[in-house]
């Protein structure tokens, strides 16, 4: 399972990088960051720098086709920038085009809501959200973990870093049967 962790050169909320990447490897996956830029990615504790993290893949240089799934982590600033890049933008939505499952939590949804992906699909999200995704025709909901199955592939989100577990251990599973069950 090779799986695609699309971020912006920085304002990735570091945690919401690191959990599920660590989900991934322990699941018998393999992680690969991918970024708009080459070089690293400036990870954050909500609003203070954290670590910096070695982008594998520059979103030019890759395709939905190279992966299994797509995680898109949060922070504020991320998903902000990631929406104002076209090739991000796109890159996220050719994994509904494709039926890959697709997992986003916290304000990672402005993403999908930028790649007109979220109509008649319920999610979660960060509560501020909330009217984004509602004003794109998805539904939203306030639960730790909504797995949606209604559309071309499965949508796994989840609200905030204190849903790390349920939403890795969700997407986890999801990928797992979005590939047959291997490793």
């Amino acid at each position: 399972m090779k799986v695609a962790f699309l971020v912006a050169p920085q304002g990735v909320e570091q945690i919401e990088l690191t959990t599920p990447w660590k989900a991934v490897e322990e699941a018998g996956g393999t992680p690969q960051l991918v970024s708009t830029k080459p070089g690293k990615v400036q990870a954050f504790h909500h609003l203070d720098k954290g670590d910096t993290f070695p982008v594998d893949k520059v979103v030019d240089e890759v395709g939905v086709a190279e992966y299994d799934a797509l995680v898109l982590p949060g922070g504020v600033a991320n998903p902000d920038f990631l929406r104002m890049d076209e090739r991000a933008v796109a890159f996220a939505r050719d994994f509904f085009g494709a039926g890959k499952p697709v997992a986003a939590i916290c304000h990672a949804p402005w993403t999908l809501v930028e790649a007109d992906v979220v109509r008649g699909r319920t999610l979660t999200s960060w509560p501020s959200l909330r009217t984004d995704i509602q004003n794109a025709g998805g539904s939203w909901v306030d639960e730790q973990v909504k797995v949606c199955t209604s559309g071309p592939n499965t949508l796994i989100t989840s609200r905030k870093p204190d849903d790390l577990k349920a939403f890795c251990e969700a997407f986890t599973e999801e990928f797992r049967a979005a590939r047959g069950g291997g490793g």
